[in-house]
């Protein structure tokens, strides 16, 4: 049994210290102290950590190495086999710069991530932003212990969640409904079509715009299309890695390509992929040109949005729409289950017949 020695501090006050001590065959092999102000927390200490260390291979894994969060980070971005996705590898990178990344794992409970999510709220980041923080570390917590040994409480994580969503601290993403308006695209498509003028090098961000709605693929699946992968006489296309809750990698999709789609692709007349362009240029140029011609909260995801809204609006069923998209359920889509034929409002839209007469 542990004990407790009370001692006078230089204040004058008094400070309880716990302590464990654990011997085999007369040697030392764990000894653990913890000071407190108050006796009673003292004995509920100990009490608790005699609990913890009666446990099968307890006591190993309090003479192991401390491996702070950080660590546990790393390992996880380096041993990971799945693709990390762009934004979650940033989340998790930015975490390494708070208090609680240098924490040791078995440190760490769930007032400690309580107080991190807070002070992650002290900014502009709204409850989704901060509740995708915790998302992408949680991935962390729930894998440390089993592979490595590292003494991360998937608990602990469960517990702050719950505590946090009653705060309202954090909560989950909100659909976004931003479309562009038609006056929109033409100011992007006229600004794209000039600077391909100016600068025959660069990216053919009209033809990329037209084909995110009209395809409405997401902007890495644009990225990583090959000529390959078209099957130009079933007008389909092959989505490989398409973004799925639960696998990416091998998650190959054959989706129904568009007329207007099919017809960009074949326009663009490359052998290899079919947009040479990647994500970071796309997202750089779309951001920038939104930016320059004063259109405000327009996103290059919200082209997708636009796209799947469109084939409702043309009279598709959902059947038809999955197709197309590749959501991988219908309930995806209940959103657009308001959405009603109202008819084409792409037809005759110029800037068509200027991305598949290239």
């Amino acid at each position: 049994m542990g004990t407790i020695v009370a001692r006078k501090r230089s204040d004058g006050s008094t400070g309880y210290t716990a302590q464990i001590l654990r011997k085999k065959k007369g040697t030392i092999i764990l000894r653990e102290a913890k000071t407190f102000d108050r006796r009673q927390a003292a004995v509920a200490w100990l009490k608790r950590r005699e609990t913890e260390l009666s446990e099968h291979g307890a006591i190993e894994r309090a003479n192991s190495p401390a491996v702070s969060l950080s660590t546990a980070i790393d390992r996880y971005i380096d041993e990971s086999r799945k693709v990390i996705g762009r934004t979650k590898a940033q989340v998790l990178k930015s975490i390494k710069e708070y208090d609680l990344a240098n924490m040791d794992c078995p440190e760490i409970k769930s007032e400690n991530i309580v107080d991190f999510a807070k002070e992650l709220a002290k900014g502009e980041r709204q409850p989704q932003t901060v509740g995708n923080y915790l998302s992408h570390l949680a991935s962390i917590f729930a894998i440390a212990k089993p592979a490595w040994g590292y003494q991360l409480d998937p608990s602990a994580m469960a517990d702050a969640q719950v505590v946090l969503r009653r705060l309202g601290i954090i909560s989950k993403s909100k659909h976004r409904n931003r479309r562009p308006t038609l006056p929109e695209h033409d100011l992007l498509m006229q600004h794209f079509f000039d600077r391909s003028k100016r600068r025959p090098k660069a990216a053919l961000m009209h033809f990329v715009i037209a084909y995110a709605i009209f395809s409405t693929r997401r902007q890495e699946e644009i990225t990583r299309q090959e000529m390959s992968d078209v099957d130009s006489k079933h007008s389909r296309l092959l989505v490989r890695d398409m973004k799925h809750p639960g696998e990416k990698i091998g998650n190959d999709t054959w989706c129904v390509l568009p007329t207007p789609a099919l017809k960009i692709i074949n326009a663009m007349k490359n052998s290899g992929r079919v947009f040479p362009y990647s994500t970071d240029a796309i997202g750089a140029a779309f951001t920038r040109a939104c930016k320059f011609l004063d259109i405000s909260d327009l996103r290059f995801h919200d082209l997708r949005h636009d796209g799947v809204s469109y084939l409702f609006e043309t009279g598709k069923t959902i059947p038809q729409a999955v197709s197309i998209s590749g959501h991988k359920s219908w309930q995806s889509l209940q959103r657009y289950r308001h959405l009603r034929q109202t008819g084409d409002k792409y037809a005759g839209w110029k800037w068509l017949d200027v991305v598949t007469a290239h």
